[in-house]
Parts: C-alpha cells; sequence; structure tokens
C-alpha cells in the first residue's frame, strides 16, 4: 500500500519527507474548517482530519492521510490567524503561558478508517510587545494555528514542551507510524524513498 498526505502544509510534508516515509501529495479540496456549535478541541480535529481523509479520491492500493492542528489557550481554540491583529492577540494570550497543541490524524484505508489525536504542552515566555510586534512583521505566524511556528523564529519563546515535538510542527509522526503498523501488520516503509512531488 501507499501513503497519499492530504494536505498543502509544507511542514506536513517536510515531516514526512525527513523520516523518509514515502508518499504522494494530493491537497484536500476546500475543506470547512468552522467548528461546529459547541465542539470541542479534539473532536474537532478528528473530524477534519477525516473529512481531508475522505475528500480525496485515492487509487487501488493508496491510503490517505488526513490531518488538523489546532492550539487551545484557556480553552479558545486558535486556528490561523486573519490578520495581523488577530496575530497579535492570539501571541498575546499565549505569553507566559502553558497551552495544548492537538492534532488529530486520520488514515483512510479502502475498507477502514483509523482516527486518533495527539496533544503536546508547550510552555511560552513571557513576550513583550515589541517581541511581538517584530514576530509579526516577519510574517512567519500569518499561516499557522495559534499564530506560531515552534520550529522558526517562535522558538525564543518555548521554554519546554511535554510531549511530541513533531505534534507542535503539525504532524505527530510516530503516531502515524503506530496507526500504520496497528492497521497492517507491517511498519510503514522507509527503507525505500520514492518522489513526492
Amino acid at each position: 500500500m501507499k501513503l497519499v498526505l492530504a494536505s498543502a502544509s509544507p511542514r506536513r510534508r517536510e515531516l514526512l519527507a525527513a523520516a523518509g516515509i514515502p508518499f504522494r501529495l494530493a491537497p484536500a479540496p476546500g475543506v470547512d474548517e468552522t467548528p461546529l456549535p459547541g465542539e470541542l478541541p479534539e473532536p474537532y480535529v478528528l473530524r477534519l482530519a477525516r473529512e481531508k481523509a475522505l475528500s480525496v479520491r485515492a487509487a487501488p492500493g493508496e491510503v490517505v492521510l488526513g490531518a488538523d492542528t489546532v492550539v487551545v489557550a484557556g480553552g479558545e481554540m486558535l486556528g490561523k490567524p486573519v490578520d495581523a491583529a488577530d496575530a497579535a492577540r492570539m501571541l498575546q494570550r499565549l505569553s507566559g503561558r502553558t497551552h495544548e497543541v492537538i492534532t488529530g490524524v486520520c488514515l483512510a484505508f479502502p475498507e477502514s478508517r483509523r482516527a486518533d489525536s495527539a496533544t503536546t504542552f508547550v510552555h511560552f515566555s513571557p513576550l513583550s510587545p515589541e517581541e511581538i510586534a517584530a514576530y509579526i512583521a516577519s510574517g512567519e505566524p500569518m499561516d499557522k494555528a495559534g499564530a506560531y511556528g515552534i520550529q522558526g523564529r517562535a522558538s525564543r519563546f518555548v521554554e519546554r514542551i511535554e510531549g511530541c515535538y513533531f505534534n507542535v510542527v503539525g504532524l505527530p509522526v510516530s503516531l502515524v507510524c503506530r496507526m500504520w503498523r496497528e492497521a497492517t501488520g507491517t511498519p510503514l516503509d522507509s527503507a525505500v524513498l520514492s518522489p513526492h512531488a
């Protein structure tokens, strides 16, 4: 079986490639990411991961991977900021506090679906208004849940994490591999690299 990544996220693509996991890229068509009324974070990301995985047509022998990540601070789900002011609001909310990063993952096999989630706790140092403004000016926060990328300039804000680092980047690779192994009885083959364009 071959893996298909139903995501336009460059970070998810980079994480799979770095782990030596062969895959085909097929970004999911427009899935509405609006939370349902009263929807909690974990059910939300699991629902979106399923919808993304099922929105991509797979060829025979292909398994589609869908994923979605949300940042949760004080019970509020923080998605991607809509503008600089929204990014500043999110970063102020994260400043000096601990927040959760939750990623839902779905593997859509030809005859079954497997879904699970990973949660990582991230501890931010206090941020000054000047630090927030400079970070927003870099442009980095604008396409990331919670308005920051742990693997980039925001690494200077992170005091420590509890859980999977790669989950915060956008894909808990070890969880994906475990789900694949449990479903197929074989490892997600990382021995043979193939093009993933």
